[in-house]
């Protein structure tokens, strides 16, 4: 769907829910409230979730939850991509922030920092996350100003009919997968196709970080480069060295992506079967699936290593309280209700990713199972991990995006270099 129709569709949405304010869902009916049940508070939702089939989840948590909570009424705003930090980021800034928000590791480092975001801790549901996705949320001081819904994985996606084609087996090494872009590249088939933002990133992050999270030593590096101790750039350097060698090497059009939003436009490329691999979100692969493609497909981890794969995770789909929000109470209520044990495996089914509680059950789409098996054997790196003061999914972005306009490693690594002083110096 082209950005005009899915903004007309959300401008849509948004007037039937504004029809039906003071209504209340049942079945296949509408139940008007006496004037004695109308809602006493009316919370505000803003988030980047705006695929329909995403937006009918959590409408239908939202329903669930005004049917048990008929004093309040919820609205749920959303906006695709990029755009929706910066509105998000303006609307907190003159004053005029949601009531509830989704937010991300840079947002929230802007937002809390700033005193915008309303302590969680005290909710039931604490308790229920993991340890590993605890450790994320509690910030140095105690607190916690988000909690995850999702644990989001990023993969390989590999077409198999062109694979056994070639006579090529899915890659387990990055030695095995740059050997299959080869081939593919002499057949005249371009190997890989890559979006504008999380492609190379997360690719670099997961490469570059893998010996830290392999010692288990994200505590020490993660302090040494907030304190400016180490370069950021001495991590991300391999990484980034590797995203050049795919453009350099004619495995990727690095034109074509640097205008090719991410999981969409490029889903819709992949599902054409004329290119072997894409690199994106594995809560795409529903999507892909649904395009119906002439072909199977799966999604693994990264083969970036010479030894085997990593899996870079996020905490992800993170909800947020506004701090001054003047139905604070109600909103905590709210994403009370939305992480319950329930509601978290159908939101995170839904978005084909992992669940963030102790006891969550897996994703069942067959296609993203060999990410399951990394994520459970420990080969994880997190994406943007909360013990890292700087904000690197942005500043990634950012460097992907000048490393496909042309710029050399280095020119990329002394950005990386000039942020971290500019930041330190602050």
């Amino acid at each position: 769907m082209k950005a005009p129709k899915a903004r007309a569709l959300c401008a849509l949405l948004l007037c039937m829910a504004a029809v039906l304010c003071g209504c209340a869902r049942e079945k296949n009916s509408l139940v008007r409230y006496r004037e004695d049940e109308r809602p006493k508070a009316r919370i505000t939702f803003f988030g980047n979730k705006y695929e329909p089939e995403n937006v009918a989840v959590v409408e239908e948590i939202l329903s669930g939850f005004m049917r048990e909570n008929p004093d309040v009424q919820v609205t749920y705003e959303s906006l695709k991509g990029n755009g929706y930090f910066e509105a998000l980021s303006k609307r907190m800034a003159s004053g005029r922030g949601d009531d509830v928000m989704m937010v991300n590791h840079d947002a929230v480092l802007l937002l809390s920092e700033a005193g915008q975001l309303a302590d969680l801790s005290g909710l039931e549901s604490i308790d229920r996350f993991s340890d590993s996705v605890l450790g994320q949320m509690r910030g140095e001081d105690g607190a916690i100003y988000w909690v995850p819904t999702t644990v989001s994985a990023f993969g390989l996606y590999c077409n198999l009919d062109l694979l056994k084609a070639q006579q090529l087996e899915v890659p387990r090494t990055l030695a095995e997968w740059l050997d299959a872009c080869e081939r593919f590249r002499r057949a005249g088939i371009l190997p890989l196709i890559i979006n504008d933002d999380i492609s190379l990133k997360t690719l670099a992050i997961g490469l570059g970080f893998w010996d830290v999270y392999a010692a288990g030593r994200q505590a020490e590096a993660f302090g040494r480069i907030n304190s400016g101790e180490e370069r950021l750039s001495s991590y991300l350097r391999p990484g980034f060295a590797l995203a050049s060698q795919l453009i350099e090497k004619g495995y990727v059009d690095a034109q074509k992506a640097l205008v090719t939003q991410k999981t969409s436009d490029d889903l819709a490329e992949f599902a054409k079967g004329e290119s072997p691999f894409m690199l994106t979100g594995g809560w795409a692969a529903g999507r892909v699936k649904s395009m119906n493609p002439p072909f199977e497909f799966t999604v693994i981890p990264y083969p970036a290593l010479t030894d085997g794969v990593v899996l870079v995770v996020n905490a992800d789909t993170r909800l947020s309280v506004n701090a001054h929000s003047p139905n604070r109470e109600a909103a905590l209520r709210f994403v009370e209700y939305f992480t319950r044990s329930e509601n978290i495996t159908k939101f995170a089914e839904n978005q084909s990713s992992l669940s963030p509680l102790k006891s969550g059950s897996p994703a069942a789409l067959k296609e993203i199972q060999p990410l399951l098996e990394a994520y459970w054997a420990g080969r994880t790196v997190i994406g943007s991990d909360s013990l890292l003061d700087i904000p690197i999914w942005n500043l990634t972005a950012e460097a992907s995006q000048r490393l496909l306009s042309g710029e050399t490693v280095e020119e990329i690594m002394d950005f990386l270099d000039a942020y971290q002083a500019e930041e330190g110096a602050r």
